[in-house]
């Protein structure tokens, strides 16, 4: 059992309840850094431990908690994320999410590892973090402001032109329930509606800023992994070149690219809207976060026909697909605009592209009329109606109001079999990559507690061979036993092997590390130990994973999210309408089965309920206890 704080962590947590206006700092229980790491680990056990069953995502009862690793702000690449959690308001789950830039870092440096907020301000207010120390501001003046603007007025109230933000714009504030908080201008903690949680208690923002950082137990050993990292700066070229995205004519091609809602395949237009003709015409710069070599993130500038602010940054592939392609969009320039638009107005680019894509079905279907929409068009490849949907959405107008709501609810809503086309797990929309191509990414779809997510799925196509028998294999997992397996399988070796890889993400999002960065699962591992003293290992990080998927699991079985809803939509168990997934498909029985063996290979039920020996080996009780 630990009983000192380790290398990497201050042994502090910063606790605020906004009802009282009572600011508290506690110490950190130190043997809870190695058996949860630390951000997605630490949320995982606060929220299980401290919120109550049936707890109203928008009541003040609900905690919203930034967690940073040990990892958090060292001077490597792909250190500068930390992770932010709540029950979410879209899935009525537990919902976390990383972000990048600064903050994370700065509150490393400020003193804490961790911030948990509880309550409801009685007016709007912003939190200022500062070399160990806290206050509450007033934000009055600051609602209903964009995020530029808020950035701008609290960092020249606070006078620290430096100071990071954790904030949220219009859409947060009316409780878009896929509302996200914004990290600077355009690095989000985008998924699962934290920012209708952060809207809900009258927090406006978050701004720190701090100066010391906890001692590492082996510096050298961290500057030799960032030599590495600069020798090896080839593995990461295209992230440097163009950002996410590169491989967007190819996804076209193979049937990765979601095109109108995932209805249909084929989007030969694809090569107006990719990271290479952004580049070639709108982009003026890039941009990274604290620390990391590798400059990933596009800013555009343009006047006409739209202006769009470069402080915004610029849409990424998750965006690109989600407001193009998946709208049937081909416009590069209205594109960036509603990319710019949602991180003014903090909402999700997923979830609100996914929204109106959804919308724009039912409408050519007769489900929705001119007079549901308002007048609007709302027909796929409508550039200015999606534009005008986002507007609506994010100050909950019209159709926006109902499109605020998550698909599931808007089809509820409506009615008349348009649940057919809503495309979520769990509530929340799935994510711009195509599980009839890759099985394995459709089983991380159904089972991720925090609902449709690629981020801690394995995408099979990435770790494919296309050959005449196509594999796919991840090198750094085969010494621990996780051989190749065929790209059109999902039976247990294919399960395996994506259970194998959601370990080292889940342990990538606790410690906090980029998922970028060409780290194997040994270097990550031999990080740790230079940060924290530990000698630690993969089988030992793995078995973290599993603690922290099954204190998820508890949260979601808890508020009644059972097996159930570890389901993909029907629409993926038939072909595309063209393109080349017209004659591919998933089969429900084998999808059903690769779930049933994830379950067990976690030490679950055939109904995904964690085991009582389960419990015990883990140590999950002396958690709780």
């Amino acid at each position: 059992m630990e009983r000192e704080i380790p290398g990497g962590y201050n042994g502090r947590i910063l606790r605020v309840d906004l009802s009282r206006e009572r600011i508290d700092q506690v110490d950190l229980d130190a043997s809870l850094c190695r058996r949860l790491l630390g951000g997605a680990g630490f949320i995982a056990y606060f929220l299980l431990k401290e919120l109550p069953q049936g707890t109203d995502p928008f009541g003040p009862e609900n905690k919203l908690v930034f967690a940073s690793g040990p990892l958090t702000g060292i001077p490597l690449g792909g250190c500068a994320r930390h992770t932010v959690g709540a029950k979410s308001p879209l899935t009525g789950g537990i919902a976390k999410s990383e972000a990048g830039e600064s903050w994370g870092p700065q509150l490393k440096r400020a003193g804490f590892d961790a911030l948990i907020v509880e309550g409801r301000a009685h007016r709007p207010v912003y939190l200022w973090i500062h070399d160990g120390d806290a206050e509450i501001r007033d934000a009055s003046s600051l609602w209903g402001k964009e995020t530029r603007e808020t950035q701008e007025k609290i960092r020249e109230e606070v006078g620290e032109a430096r100071a990071s933000l954790a904030m949220i714009g219009p859409g947060g504030e009316n409780l878009v329930r896929y509302a996200c908080i914004m990290h600077g201008c355009f690095d989000a903690a985008g998924r699962g509606g934290l920012g209708a949680v952060m809207g809900s208690k009258n927090l406006k923002a978050v701004a720190v800023r701090g100066d010391r950082m906890p001692p590492l137990k082996d510096p050298q050993a961290v500057k030799r992994m960032a030599a590495w990292l600069k020798d090896h700066m080839d593995l990461v070229k295209a992230f440097s070149d163009y950002g996410t995205g590169s491989p967007m004519p190819r996804f076209e091609q193979v049937g990765n690219l979601p095109v109108r809602n995932f209805r249909d395949g084929g989007f030969p237009q694809v090569e107006r809207i990719t990271p290479q003709t952004i580049k070639g015409t709108i982009r003026v710069g890039m941009k990274g976060c604290f620390a990391c070599p590798v400059q990933c993130k596009k800013e555009v500038e343009f006047r006409e026909p739209y202006h769009v602010d470069r402080i915004y940054g610029g849409p990424e592939y998750e965006t690109l697909a989600a407001l193009g392609s998946a709208c049937g969009i081909d416009d590069l320039k209205a594109i960036s605009k509603g990319s710019e638009r949602c991180n003014a107005y903090s909402i999700d680019t997923i979830s609100t592209g996914m929204s109106i894509a959804f919308a724009m079905e039912c409408f050519e279907n007769g489900l929705l009329t001119l007079e549901d929409t308002g007048g609007l068009e709302l027909r796929f490849g409508n550039a200015e109606a999606m534009l005008e949907m986002i507007e609506r959405i994010a100050r909950r107008e019209g159709l926006g109001a109902l499109l605020a709501e998550g698909t599931v609810r808007a089809a509820q809503r409506i009615g008349k079999g348009t649940e057919a086309y809503a495309m979520h797990v769990k509530g929340q929309e799935l994510p711009m990559h195509e599980p009839r191509l890759s099985k394995a990414l459709g089983l991380g779809y159904m089972v991720n507690p925090h609902g449709a997510d690629h981020m801690d799925s394995m995408i099979d196509l990435f770790f494919s061979a296309f050959t005449a028998q196509p594999t796919v294999a991840v090198p750094d997992l085969i010494p621990l036993g996780m051989e190749p397996a065929p790209l059109d399988d999902i039976g247990p070796r294919k399960v395996a092997l994506f259970k194998a890889f959601q370990a080292k993400r889940i342990v990538a999002d606790s410690l906090v590390l980029c998922h970028f960065l060409p780290y194997s699962f040994s270097q990550v591992a031999e990080i740790t130990s230079a940060v924290t003293g530990w000698e630690t290992t993969p089988m030992e990080q793995i078995r973290v994973s599993e603690r922290i998927l099954t204190l998820c699991r508890l949260f979601n079985l808890r508020e009644g999210i059972t097996d159930e809803a570890d389901r993909l939509p029907e629409r993926f168990f038939y072909p595309t309408q063209d393109g080349p997934l017209a004659h591919r498909s998933l089969s429900p029985d084998e999808m059903e089965r690769a779930k049933r063996y994830y379950y067990r290979l976690l030490g679950w039920d055939d109904r995904g309920v964690p085991t009582p020996e389960r419990l015990e080996e883990l140590g999950i009780s002396e958690l709780e206890g």
